[in-house]
């Protein structure tokens, strides 16, 4: 059974950074693309960020050049460095295999004051 746990998120102010981290269990981890989503109030959720297994990295163009998304294998975890955080990244941020396949952990809110 996969098992996705995320933390590190918070309160911060426009402008400050966050690092959200993801344990996966139950998966292949390594040769997985991972990915981290992100869904706001009143929004569909959106793919944030993914790397594969070799550390080839991809970013959605509201979040290029501000987040920086990272793994280690051999902790079977998942990170993202969010910095110049803008209130518009207020939401809950999940982490998930790219495509996404299972099933959705608890996530972890994100709220940016402005």
């Amino acid at each position: 059974q996969v098992q996705l746990v995320e933390s590190g998120g918070g309160l911060v102010q426009a402008g400050g950074s966050l690092r959200l981290s993801c344990a996966a269990s139950g998966i292949v981890f390594s040769i997985n693309i991972m990915a981290w989503y992100r869904q706001a109030p009143g929004k569909q959720r959106e793919l944030v960020a993914r790397i594969t297994s070799g550390g080839s990295t991809n970013y959605a163009d509201s979040v290029k050049g501000r987040f920086a998304i990272s793994r280690n294998n051999a902790k079977n975890t998942v990170y993202l460095q969010m910095n110049s955080l803008k209130p518009e990244d207020t939401a809950v941020y999940y982490c998930n295999t790219y495509p996404q396949f299972a099933s959705w952990g608890q996530g972890t809110q994100v709220t940016v004051s402005s």
